[in-house]
């Protein structure tokens, strides 16, 4: 099971870099209020706000079990984190499926 997951991360390495990257920038976010996440671009570049605004801070402040003012910051969280677990839980069982497949 760990060779198969480890398997698992280096074939999506890119996408769990990313995902580290997101998930320690916020857990240093919602403990020691020092920000290194990665800012929006669109907000940025074209002055408004897109959709994805607030993920990060709503992401937070469910780290810090502050639901409402996750709700406020963008609702959207509670779709993609679900969503996210989702799809994660199918490719791996993919993964796993094609990678015993192919072995045998």
């Amino acid at each position: 099971m760990f060779k198969t997951a480890m398997l698992y991360i280096l074939y999506h390495r890119y996408f769990f870099t990313i995902a580290a990257y997101f998930l320690f920038s916020s857990i240093l976010m919602a403990t020691t209020d020092v920000d290194i996440c990665i800012p929006c671009l669109w907000e940025k570049l074209f002055s408004f706000h897109c959709p994805g605004c607030g993920i990060t801070t709503a992401f937070v402040n469910l780290i810090k079990f502050q639901i409402i003012n996750a709700y406020n910051s963008n609702a959207l969280i509670f779709i993609l984190i679900p969503a996210g677990i989702y799809y994660f839980n199918a490719d791996y069982k993919k993964f796993k499926q094609r990678l015993f497949t192919e072995k045998y």
